[in-house]
């Protein structure tokens, strides 16, 4: 059986680490990506289930990702979760076309439910 992919996108190397640990031991295949320029690359060719991603990158921001994916036909209906240290993007977020936002720091148990909530 296929695990679920998920990739995640953040400029912080801890919050990579961390993500990675957490949905791995929930039995998720985890791609991380540090930097936002190759993260259209990697959805192409890992075709996840689901993407986590920040709004504040450096080069190509979160939003800039967000506008790019919903014009894509294949991509379009990718789930997308923001988590952010800006409390008061969220409706931004959602304006541009994610799915759910969530603000760092995030609690453990709330994050695995969101992304299980979302995956179905």
């Amino acid at each position: 059986m296929e695990k679920t992919k998920i990739v995640i996108c953040d400029d912080d190397l801890g919050i990579l680490d961390v993500l990675d640990l957490i949905l791995e031991m929930e039995g998720f295949e985890i791609t991380k990506v540090s930097d936002s320029t190759l993260l259209m690359n990697h959805l192409a060719t890992d075709q996840p289930d689901l993407l986590i991603l920040d709004l504040w990158m450096p080069v190509l921001s979160g939003y800039d990702i967000i506008k790019m994916l919903r014009s894509h036909d294949e991509q379009s209906h990718l789930p997308i979760l923001i988590l952010s240290a800006s409390r008061n993007e969220e409706q931004t977020a959602l304006d541009a076309g994610a799915t759910t936002f969530m603000s760092k720091p995030f609690n453990i148990d709330e994050l695995v439910k969101t992304v299980k909530d979302l995956l179905g």
